[in-house]
Parts: C-alpha cells; sequence; structure tokens
C-alpha cells in the first residue's frame, strides 16, 4: 500500500519557491491520487484458493463491478490511512501558501525595482503621434500576485483530482456521497482525536 504524502515544513520561502511547491504538489498527487486504480487493485485479495488451471476453461458470468468491490474495512482502513492524509497534508500547504499570498510581503527583493520603474514610467514624457506603443507598461507582478494565481490554479487542480480518486473510491469501495463531505468529516474526526 502507498504512504501518504508527509507535509514539507511550511515556511513562506517554501511558497515562493514554486518548483519546491509544484513538485511537492505533483509528487503527492501522483503517489496517491493518480495511481488510485493501482492503489486499490492492491487492495483487493486475490483468489485465496490454489490456483486450479481448469477455472480458465469457462468463462465468469459475475459482474465485474462485483468482483473489483473491495472490503469496506480494506478500504476505510486506506482511506483513513493513505488516501485523506494525503489530501489534508496537500490541503495544509495549499491553505498556508494562499495566506502567504494574501499577506504583505516586506522582504520581496523586487520591489524597490518595481518602485523605480513605477516612479520612471509617471515621469515620462510620451507623444504619442511618433510612437503609439511608447505608452504601454506592463508592470513587474509581485511575487505574492504570482503565487495567488498559482494557489488559484492548484486549489481548481485540486478539486479535479479529488473528485476523481472519489468517483474510483466510490466505485470499488462502494462509496457514496459527496468527496467534501467524507474528507471533511475525516478532518473532524482527527481533530476530536488530537484533543
Amino acid at each position: 500500500m502507498s504512504q501518504p504524502s508527509s507535509r514539507p515544513h511550511l515556511t513562506p520561502q517554501f511558497c515562493f519557491n514554486q518548483t519546491a511547491l509544484r513538485d511537492f504538489l505533483r509528487l503527492s498527487r501522483s503517489t496517491i491520487d493518480d495511481s488510485i486504480t493501482q492503489n486499490l487493485n492492491a487492495l483487493h485479495t486475490p483468489s485465496r484458493s490454489p490456483f486450479n488451471p481448469s477455472s480458465t476453461s469457462t468463462r465468469s458470468l459475475t459482474p465485474p463491478s462485483s468482483s473489483r468491490q473491495i472490503p469496506a474495512e480494506t478500504c476505510t482502513s486506506f482511506k483513513q490511512k493513505v488516501l485523506f492524509p494525503s489530501w489534508a497534508s496537500r490541503s495544509d500547504v495549499l491553505d498556508y501558501c494562499a495566506g502567504v499570498a494574501t499577506s504583505p510581503d516586506p522582504d520581496d527583493p523586487d520591489s524597490v525595482l518595481r518602485q523605480i520603474e513605477d516612479a520612471k514610467v509617471r515621469e515620462r514624457v510620451v507623444d504619442e503621434r511618433l510612437d503609439p506603443y511608447s505608452a504601454r507598461y506592463f508592470p513587474q507582478e509581485a511575487r505574492t500576485e504570482s503565487l495567488a494565481m498559482l494557489m488559484r490554479n492548484e486549489r481548481t487542480v485540486e478539486k479535479i483530482i479529488r473528485s476523481r480518486t472519489w468517483s474510483l473510491v466510490g466505485e470499488r469501495c462502494g462509496e457514496g456521497g459527496s468527496v467534501d463531505e467524507a474528507f471533511d468529516g475525516w478532518r473532524r474526526e482527527q481533530g476530536k482525536g488530537k484533543r
């Protein structure tokens, strides 16, 4: 069985290092969600009796869905020990970095350069008859703005991935309900257990 992703040490520097942030999310998603079919197949217990070659001479007429069902206790264990903890670590990272993106950034190394560039643009005299494109100014975005855009995109990706994963878990484990209800219920249970 796969292991849940461990949450990295959360600092603003981790969030602003978009390569490290994306690598964590990519690795966590590939380990659990992208390979959910293989993870669920690994939970399915194969035939308990010794292999009988004559069993291949006849075709089984059992519906594929019933032969693919995973025992409830195995599914519950997988969800509580692997799937939901992995989702929780990604949620914690996304929430923390979204908070960093909306906070003031006094350590932004490019803020002074942006201020100088803005001042130059305000002082510049432009004759648009000579060069109609000279009035264009494309300010460099702050790293918090870039991080905020990345967080919006990653939250959308996370929602899609969880929905897909949950539909496969529901198919194989006989789960019902929404992904948000199940995950939020698990988080509430974890919160009660920690007190």
